[in-house]
């Protein structure tokens, strides 16, 4: 499989016993571009990102994700990932700021760097006001953002939305694409389902 590709999948396959979520998808998304996955509920969207993140073995076929074969070279790829669930999936009862220290920790980013990266993320996602607030009792939107922030803190080569702006508001939902816009001529790769 080619380096140009970002993914590149050939046959990809994901059965749970009689039933076929995934039925031989083959993907070819180009490095730097924002690739929409659309789909009903219920078409495999959500299993082909897990697949290609390596968090669920593929029944079939096979998938490269930033030359890295999937699932067997998963570990490696981790680190070169970001990936936001489509439902809010840091600590509630954590402050914007501690759940961004926690991310650092996750992603091991040295300590000479955290401080600068998580205070870019507070600044480049509108969230300095926001730097001590419990995640629990922001808005939609909010947390949308500091999902975002989250997922982008190890600056990932490759970035997975899953649903990323249901249930928000119209002009949080254009800020949001505002910043995904951003990071991919800042050459990152994202995946958007929706």
């Amino acid at each position: 499989m080619a380096e140009d590709y970002a993914i590149e999948t050939h046959g990809l396959t994901r059965r749970f016993g009689k039933f076929t979520a995934v039925d031989g998808i083959d993907l070819k998304i180009p490095r730097g571009k924002i690739y929409g996955f659309l789909g009903p509920n219920g078409s495999g969207k959500s299993t082909t990102i897990r697949m290609l993140c390596g968090l669920l073995e593929p029944s079939g076929g096979e998938a490269t994700v930033l030359g890295h074969s999937v699932p067997q070279e998963a570990e490696k790829l981790r680190r070169k990932i970001g990936y936001m669930t489509q439902s809010f999936s840091l600590y509630a009862d954590l402050t914007t700021r501690e759940n961004l220290e926690f991310m650092a920790d996750v992603f091991t980013l040295p300590r000479d760097k955290r401080r600068q990266r998580i205070d870019a993320a507070l600044e480049r996602y509108h969230l300095k006001d926001l730097a001590e607030q419990r995640a629990g009792t922001m808005s939609g939107g909010q947390k949308q953002r500091l999902a975002l922030a989250a997922a982008t803190l190890h600056e990932p080569e490759l970035l997975f939305l899953d649903e990323p702006t249901s249930a928000v508001d119209p002009q949080s939902r254009r800020d949001f694409w505002d910043r995904l816009f951003d990071l991919a001529a800042d050459g990152t790769t994202i995946l958007v389902t929706t």
